[in-house]
């Protein structure tokens, strides 16, 4: 295989549909993609989703990064019996215990390894400060900034202490927009001075420990008018890196989300992605636009628009995480931790936060 072909494809994470990996994704895997992540969709059984990312693991014939977003709540890619079933981290943030939040992670963690799980792509460190946020809300652990950010470095010592590399998302901040990225672009109109206290002000106690930090698909306006985080430099290199320090992998929110695909297009996102320093981009759903994406990465190189040398520092910043938290496959038995009684009662307390907040089902979305 090319080796230009093969260092691009390191930079791309892909999903798929069904509950077998489909011939046009393990083509991916083959041309060096670094990992998977995986959906609801994917999803049938414990047992059934364990096998089959043992044997994605397995096929692969080297380290493969396994993803997956379960961070409790409405965002839980597996769900039901036997998982633990863990509420929305606003039930967290109310109790605002560190302790716990760490043994939360350490749940999350144990029964995302059963299942053979790498990567999860939690915590959300977005402050919850606008009630009609469409996207965030409970996701966040609280609408003050100081509470985020030592809950969210907790929960991260928990997943990572268990082996499971944490995600923090989505940088510099989503929690105070009105639109949802999936559907729309986002703006930020606050001043320097409002983010350094707010938004970016748990990315910073996060940033010396998490293995990865997710973009937003959001314009802030006070740091770079003419583009959104994921495609900017100034927000990427100029915040994240320099100012604050950050030396782990950037990943990008899914590329297929209309934030970046109806309004800059596949070619721009991922050359201005690079440039900007995403590391690894997330392309969740199409194989055709896996491809291409890879493609345009190659010929980005081959013009020079993007250096060898900028492929090749992403690419030692994923083989850093790759090769501290890529597990081999676990066998069944591993199962038996799921839904554990020291698991339930690490929730409990969750729970009832929860359910004295709402009067509902917190487990319920």
């Amino acid at each position: 295989m090319d080796s230009l072909e093969h260092a691009a494809a390191k930079l791309f994470c892909v999903g798929f549909a069904g509950l077998d990996l489909p011939p046009g994704t393990r083509r991916l895997v083959e041309r060096g993609v670094t990992g998977v992540i995986l959906f609801s969709r994917n999803f049938e059984s414990a047992e059934q989703f364990a096998a089959l990312l043992a044997s994605i693991k397995r096929e692969a014939g080297r380290p493969l990064l396994t993803c997956i977003d379960q961070e409790g709540g409405r965002v839980r890619r597996l769900r039901g019996a036997p998982f633990t079933e863990i509420p929305p981290m606003r039930a967290l943030g109310r109790l605002d215990d560190e302790a716990l939040a760490r043994e939360v992670g350490r749940v999350l963690a144990r029964e995302l390894r059963a299942v053979n799980v790498d990567l999860d792509f939690a915590p959300v460190v977005d402050v919850d400060t606008n009630p009609d946020n469409p996207v965030i809300g409970d996701r966040s652990f609280s609408s003050d900034p100081e509470v985020v950010a030592r809950l969210g470095a907790a929960l991260i010592d928990g997943l990572q202490g268990e082996g499971v590399a944490a995600c923090a998302k989505h940088f510099p901040g989503h929690g105070d927009t009105m639109q949802d990225s999936h559907v729309d672009l986002p703006r930020l109109p606050h001043p320097m001075e409002r983010l350094e206290t707010v938004e970016l002000l748990p990315f910073r106690h996060v940033a010396p420990s998490v293995a990865s930090i997710m973009t937003a698909h959001v314009v802030f306006e006070a740091i770079d008018p003419d583009r959104p985080a994921t495609l900017s430099r100034p927000v990427l290199h100029g915040i994240l890196r320099e100012r604050l320090g950050y030396e782990g992998v950037v990943i990008s929110d899914d590329l297929e989300m209309k934030a970046v695909a109806d309004h800059y297009g596949l070619e721009e996102a991922v050359v201005e992605g690079v440039l900007a320093g995403v590391d690894l981009f997330l392309v969740c759903h199409r194989e055709e636009v896996q491809a291409r994406a890879i493609e345009i990465l190659v010929d980005a190189v081959r013009r020079g628009v993007v250096s060898e040398a900028r492929l090749a520092e992403a690419g030692r910043r994923i083989d850093r995480l790759v090769s501290r938290f890529v597990r081999p496959p676990v066998g069944p038995e591993a199962l038996a931790v799921l839904g554990c009684d020291a698991h339930r009662r690490v929730v409990e307390p969750l729970l009832d936060q929860a359910l004295a907040s709402t009067g509902t089902d917190p487990t319920a979305a």
